[in-house]
Formats: structure tokens, C-alpha cells, sequence
């Protein structure tokens, strides 16, 4: 375990604290067992190894943070660890990356079970792994789900300007200080668009040239590897699943026509429903029901978007139409925080069951959602607010 110490201190040393995320506020640190749960690259590993440099003093033996790629699980196991980390004093154990740890589920249940004065804090980027290892720690471990970076956190950390988190209803009900305070900082608009673009992934200021490309290979790890292994995908689909992937970033969102795909895609129809709910778990894609609620098991989506902005124009291979990224950037910004459902008939998206929400360009009119309670036009191209009409940017300050 010395080598696992020496690394523990290594990472306390080169942790960086300038930019700490208020989401990890959010988080029941305390919990006996967590589970940080989150796609490649938004931050997971940074948020654990500042935590514990921000609660515990440098050295402090009771803490420790590994990692399962680490060499030394090649000839050690997990249960080895927590009993040499237990026996020497230890309380607090960080284990990153461990959906490479094979059978890591059973492992962590016994550790559970067998150190109930021991707080584990797990984090992995495989979702789908995760997931599987859930039905192994039900009722022992909290789930704690973060993704890459909101439109006020790119601000705040790309460009230095600093705006507070605005919970949704004050967003919609009463958005005259945070548009205020905003246009005094910076021109929303172009700043808006910079973020469409490049900025949901933490790592892009130390890799501007490669950012699509990184985008890109955690995509094929997702579907080469995860979907493979995990969801038992054959593995001479993978690339019509990218295929399928292609012609969501060129397509307008529409109402889901499986038969349709099914053709573009060469796959039946059965195995184009079932695809896409994997994708959907694994953060490839967001998928969109009528009444989520009543939603049935690998029932086929209403509606589907890939997962968020930077995705869409790192995997496309036409241009982006600017109405597909700004709904893409509409659902991935509320559904962080809130149940977003497929409009249908009134409205592009129903939030929470309570708000009806219709998204545009700054021609965009309330025609579609006349006489609908609580609804909202979410326009590009705006600075201010008239009304119901919000600037689309403001929906990117809830988290």
C-alpha cells in the first residue's frame, strides 16, 4: 500500500484548487458509500482529489485516494486494500476509475459490509458499468450524477466572468437581475455561441487543437468498448451505431420515426429501440419521451438529441444547423437539474410537468404556445427579455 500512499501525495501536490466546481457542494460527501457517477472528462477525478485537499491537511493518513488503473490492482485486490487502509487507521477511501476493477460491485458491498466506520467514495466514466453494479449495492450506495460544464460555469472559468446559479423559477419568472448583470460582464449572444461550440468539457483549455478529436475518441470508447462489453452490442454493428449517430447530428430534431432509422441504418427495428436506450444511458444521446412517468422499458423515445453541444459538432460531418444545437443546448442545460419531457402538440419541452417551453431563433413567436399556462419562448439572438420571450442563454445559469 506504500505505493498507493506515495501517489496519494503526488495528486494532493499537483491538484489544482483555482477553479473548484459548485456542484461538488451538491454532494453528500459524508455518505458511507457514494457513487460519483459522470462521463469521461467532466471533472470527476479533479472534484475527489480537491475535496480531500480542501477537508483534510497534507499527509493526513486517514484519507486516501487510488485509482483502479493503477498497477498495483494487478497483483492486489480492493478487499486487500480497505483491510491494510482499515488496520492502519484509515476512514475516508476515494477509489477512482473503478469500473476498471473487475467484479468491483461484489468487492465494495463487502467492504461495506465488513468497515461500517469506513466512508468509500467511488467514481467511474463508464455509466453503463455503473449502472450494471447497482443492482449489487441497492440500499448501501447514494448515486451522484454530474456532467460537463454549464453555460454560467464556462463563464466563469473560460472567460473569468463570475455569475451565481439562478434556480429555474427565477430564471423564467423573474429574469431582469441575472440578464442585467450578465450584460454588464459580457456580450451574452457571441459568448453564447463561443459556448455551443467548445467549453462543456473542463480539459478544453489544456487541449484546444485536439478537442474534437478527444470528443471523438471517447464517443468510439463508449460504443467500441462500453456498448460491447457491457450491453452485449455484436460487435459488427458498432459502426452503423456511429452511423446512426452521424445522421442524428444532421438531421433537424424530429419526431422519432424508428422505421425510418431502421432503414438508414440497416438494423431492425427491435435493435434500433434497443440501441438507442443504451446510447441514452451511456450519454451519447438524450432521449425525449411524451410522459416519462408512464414511459415503459425500452419503449422508443419521442424525441432525440445528442447529448449536449460540443458532442454535436465534434461527431458531425456536415454543418451543425444552428436550430439542432440550440435545442441540443436547451434540454442538456435543464435536464441537469430538472424532468424534461417532449412537447408534442403545445411547446418544444415540458419541464418539471409545469413549464411549456418553445425554443427559436429571435423571430421565434408564442403562436405554437397560445393560451398555454406558464409558457416560455427561449430566442437566440437576444440580449434582453420582452415579456415571455427569454434570451436562450439564461437557462445555461442552473448549475
Amino acid at each position: 500500500m506504500d505505493t498507493l500512499i506515495k501517489k496519494h501525495d503526488r495528486w494532493w501536490d499537483i491538484t489544482p484548487m483555482e477553479i473548484v466546481r459548485k456542484w461538488a457542494q451538491s454532494i453528500n460527501w459524508e455518505a458511507r458509500l457514494l457513487s460519483i457517477r459522470g462521463p469521461k472528462g467532466v471533472g470527476k477525478s479533479t472534484m475527489m482529489r480537491q475535496y480531500i485537499k480542501q477537508h483534510y491537511a497534507y499527509m493526513d493518513r486517514q484519507v486516501l485516494y487510488v485509482s483502479c488503473d493503477d498497477a498495483y490492482f494487478s497483483t492486489h485486490s480492493l478487499l486487500d486494500l480497505a483491510e491494510q487502509f482499515y488496520l492502519s487507521g484509515g476512514k475516508h477511501l476515494f477509489i477512482d476509475e473503478i469500473h476498471k476493477y473487475d467484479n468491483w460491485s461484489r468487492e465494495i458491498k463487502e467492504i461495506y459490509d465488513s468497515y461500517p466506520t469506513m466512508k468509500i467514495v467511488i467514481s467511474g466514466s463508464s455509466l453503463l458499468s455503473m449502472m450494471e453494479g447497482d443492482s449489487d449495492l441497492s440500499r448501501r450506495c447514494i448515486n451522484h450524477d454530474i456532467q460537463g460544464l454549464s453555460f454560467r460555469e464556462f463563464l466563469h472559468f473560460y472567460k473569468g466572468i463570475e455569475i451565481p446559479v439562478y434556480p429555474l423559477e427565477d430564471i423564467l419568472t423573474n429574469p431582469a437581475l441575472l440578464i442585467q448583470e450578465m450584460n454588464k460582464k459580457g456580450r451574452p449572444v457571441a459568448l453564447f455561441h463561443e459556448y455551443l461550440q467548445y467549453g462543456y468539457y473542463p480539459y478544453y483549455l489544456d487541449n484546444e487543437t485536439d478537442y474534437y478529436l478527444a470528443i471523438q475518441q471517447v464517443v468510439n470508447h463508449t460504443i467500441d468498448s462500453e456498448l460491447t462489453k457491457i450491453c452485449k452490442v455484436d460487435i459488427g454493428n458498432t459502426r452503423k451505431i456511429k452511423a446512426l449517430m452521424t445522421m442524428l447530428c444532421a438531421s433537424e430534431p424530429y419526431q422519432v420515426d424508428i422505421s425510418k432509422l431502421s432503414v438508414q441504418s440497416g438494423l431492425k427495428r427491435e435493435t434500433v429501440v434497443a440501441y438507442l436506450n443504451y446510447m441514452g444511458k451511456a450519454k451519447l444521446l438524450q432521449l425525449l419521451y411524451c410522459d416519462l412517468v408512464n414511459a415503459k422499458r425500452m419503449q422508443k423515445p419521442d424525441k432525440i438529441y445528442i447529448d449536449n453541444p460540443n458532442m454535436l459538432y465534434a461527431w458531425a460531418t456536415t454543418p451543425v444547423k444552428i436550430g439542432t444545437a440550440r435545442e441540443t443546448f436547451v434540454v442538456n442545460q435543464l435536464a441537469a437539474k430538472h424532468v424534461v419531457e417532449f412537447g408534442k402538440q403545445q411547446g418544444d419541452f415540458k419541464i418539471d410537468g409545469k413549464y411549456t417551453i418553445e425554443v427559436g431563433g429571435e423571430d421565434k413567436d408564442f403562436s405554437q404556445i397560445a393560451n398555454v399556462p406558464n409558457s416560455y419562448v427561449l430566442a437566440d439572438n437576444l440580449e434582453t427579455a420582452i415579456g415571455h420571450k427569454l434570451p436562450i442563454w439564461v437557462v445555461g445559469f442552473l448549475y
